[in-house]
């Protein structure tokens, strides 16, 4: 299945993409549906919602309102040497908020104070189940599905510290979506899907989540030791080589630009850069 949340004149609505038409599922968003037991099963048998038209949506973010965003930084070896840096032992840790989310296809606001605004294609895993101190099953089980994310980042102000929080973290500068897809559509729990960013037609970023170091999996297992993961809740998997502030000489978003982080089997954010 691929769903989604979009805005419509009476609020957001949690949607099942049929074709070319979206049906609504009955839930506000799909933060609300995979908080239900048995989500599946009430999402795949929706078929007498309210009907919307899939080209002309209004995508929200996959889940508005997810209790926390962790992300994973370094985690595709290319991305790791073109940083200079030691492939790491553990996955690197950093939050993001609900606050930091836009839609797929939302405008990216410049924020005034930086002219470093970055790009990042992610692979993002979206959970459908609670989950703490998960076993490999558990977590597998816990994986609602995947989508795409683009981790804007304003690196000015993330190099300021050793600690990258700040420049990860700006309000609505993360585009996430258009859909969370199943991981039966997609060829599991870890599946091997091309990424890519492309910046006025001109491609940035490529690669296959197959070569991440800490798969979803993993990742799910990891960080629901630390804390319970609930439904909802999103893991950013980390970008691969190509970001702009690695070039020589370094190159960054700017006004008019249009930036487009897509997945294979998943879809894409399209999102057009404003001034503030």
């Amino acid at each position: 299945m691929k769903l989604a949340t979009i805005r419509t004149a009476d609020g957001t609505r949690a949607v099942r993409l049929d074709g070319e038409t979206l049906v609504d599922l009955g839930y506000a968003d799909l933060g609300e549906l995979f908080a239900e037991d048995g989500w599946q099963t009430r999402a795949a048998a929706a078929a007498s919602g309210t009907v919307y038209p899939a080209e002309s949506a209004d995508f929200a973010p996959v889940v508005p309102n997810p209790s926390k965003v962790v992300c994973v930084g370094h985690n595709y070896t290319n991305h790791i040497k073109e940083m200079g840096r030691d492939l790491p032992s553990h996955p690197t840790l950093f939050p993001k908020f609900a606050d930091t989310l836009l839609g797929a296809h939302d405008d990216i606001v410049k924020p005034a104070e930086t002219d470093a605004l970055d790009w990042e294609v992610e692979l993002a895993v979206v959970i459908g189940k609670q989950v703490r101190r998960a076993d490999e099953q558990q977590a597998a089980d816990a994986i609602a599905g995947f989508t795409v994310m683009n981790d804007i980042s304003v690196r000015d102000w993330q190099f300021r510290t050793i600690e990258w929080t700040q420049g990860k973290i700006w309000e609505a500068s993360t585009p996430v979506g258009p859909y969370v897809v199943t991981p039966d559509e997609v060829g599991g729990v870890r599946p091997a899907l091309e990424v890519k960013t492309v910046v006025d037609g001109q491609v940035m970023q490529q690669d296959d989540t197959g070569t991440l170091l800490f798969d979803p999996v993993f990742l799910v297992q990891y960080i629901s030791t630390v804390i319970t993961l609930r439904p909802g809740d999103i893991i950013a998997t980390g970008t691969p080589a190509g970001v702009g502030n690695a070039r020589d000489p370094k190159v960054f978003l700017l006004p008019g630009q249009t930036v487009v982080t897509e997945i294979a089997g998943l879809g894409a954010c399209t999102n057009k850069v404003v001034g503030e």
